[in-house]
């Protein structure tokens, strides 16, 4: 990519929209396009577009208009463990129309690269640990969010295909569990990370007896129409159904299942740094060259051979129990109450750890660990 290409990322007020975002500006990147679909972000530098990704009509404008050189897509339609199980419809229609449109159309007006940001979940539940690229497919999928696996799946095999018929220059990268700023912390719909540092912040808030700052919270933050103008009780009953109580002197909080699972995170910038640099220095060719050393000619060989799983794992390598996650976000809140771990609940797949050496092979290595990270959320939550 030169400094002056124009690069769209679609998505770009998400979590892992605006990291990537982030990350370009800073390696002096300056003609950047980005989506948003419901509020234009606060930025004079990059030039946003009110843009429904869903929409085919829409979508195809915008490339016949801007023509980008380079696209990120960072859309998605996302969320938790309880958002991806009852709202499964969603999660698997919206995804698919979104990669649908951005990868077709980036075909048709010809960008010269793409990169296509899945997730970890495509894996099976009972995934050999761990987890290596080449396990895709090869088992059962964990029931909560198997919609969103499985539009995340096409997009990989949507890119993987086109390349391979179109020669087009297409990557995947599947990241673990992501967090950074401009998380989701709605309690109904976040990941586990963000979700965790909120409930144990309205904890420590409760705990104190603190009710300006929990109803600015909830201003910030509404949950289920209850905002900080709502009646006290009406907020304690809210608090409450999302497990953040307070018994006489004791104050609680309540976790989803048993805290047994184990987890890997990547702070976002980390994750986007990743994404910059695979764009900036890696084809899709070079990762047929490193996967399938038999491949000699990509576009002439592809027919001869089972060329598959090219995506790229980004991860630490390392992970830690839901329960250890816990007690580090306790300790940096610094909530005296005590945790709950509700066993009735699910707790969705036991071990997620992704195998990053292929990504390490190709020069990439993360660089924040995760007490680090969690501090600074934790503090550009209380800031913002």
């Amino acid at each position: 990519m030169e400094k002056n290409s124009k690069i769209f990322v679609a998505g770009g007020t998400g979590l892992v929209g605006s990291a990537i975002i982030r990350r370009l500006k800073e390696k002096g990147y300056n003609n950047i396009i980005a989506s948003y679909h419901d509020r234009k972000p606060d930025n004079d530098e990059t030039k946003w577009i009110n843009l429904d990704l869903t929409n085919q009509t829409n979508t195809e404008n915008f490339f016949k208009t801007y023509k980008p050189d380079y696209v990120f897509l960072a859309a998605a339609k996302v969320g938790g463990i309880w958002a991806n199980n009852v709202y499964r419809a969603d999660f698997i229609f919206q995804n698919l129309q979104i990669q649908n449109n951005v990868i077709d159309f980036s075909y048709k007006y010809g960008v010269k690269k793409l990169l296509f940001l899945g997730s970890t979940c495509i894996y099976p539940k009972n995934c050999p640990q761990p987890i290596k690229e080449e396990y895709l497919l090869t088992d059962t999928l964990e029931y909560t969010n198997e919609p969103y696996a499985i539009a995340k799946i096409a997009g990989i095999k949507l890119c993987e295909s086109y390349n391979l018929q179109y020669g087009t220059n297409f990557i995947s990268v599947m990241p673990t569990n992501l967090y950074g700023y401009n998380d989701n912390f709605d309690l109904e719909k976040s990941h586990v990370l963000p979700a965790l540092i909120r409930k144990i912040h309205l904890g420590k808030l409760l705990e104190q007896g603190n009710w300006r700052k929990i109803r600015d919270d909830f201003n910030k933050y509404p949950l289920e129409r209850i905002n900080g103008n709502s009646p006290e009780n009406e907020i304690l009953n809210i608090l409450s159904k999302y497990g953040i109580k307070k018994e006489g002197e004791k104050t609680f909080v309540e976790i989803w299942g048993t805290g047994n699972p184990l987890r890997e995170f990547l702070w976002s910038e980390d994750m986007a740094d990743a994404c910059v640099f695979l764009m900036e220095k890696i084809d899709f060719e070079d990762i047929v060259k490193l996967k399938f050393p038999e491949v000699k000619d990509v576009k002439s060989d592809y027919t001869k051979f089972e060329i598959r799983n090219t995506h790229i794992n980004i991860g630490t390598g390392k992970d830690l129990s839901i329960k250890e996650l816990a007690y580090l976000i306790k300790n940096t809140i610094n909530f005296k109450g005590e945790l709950i771990f509700n066993s009735s609940k699910p707790d969705g797949t036991y071990k997620k750890l992704t195998d990053v050496s292929v990504l390490h092979s190709l020069g990439w290595r993360h660089k924040v660990e995760l007490e680090e990270g969690i501090k600074k959320l934790y503090n550009w939550y209380l800031k913002n």
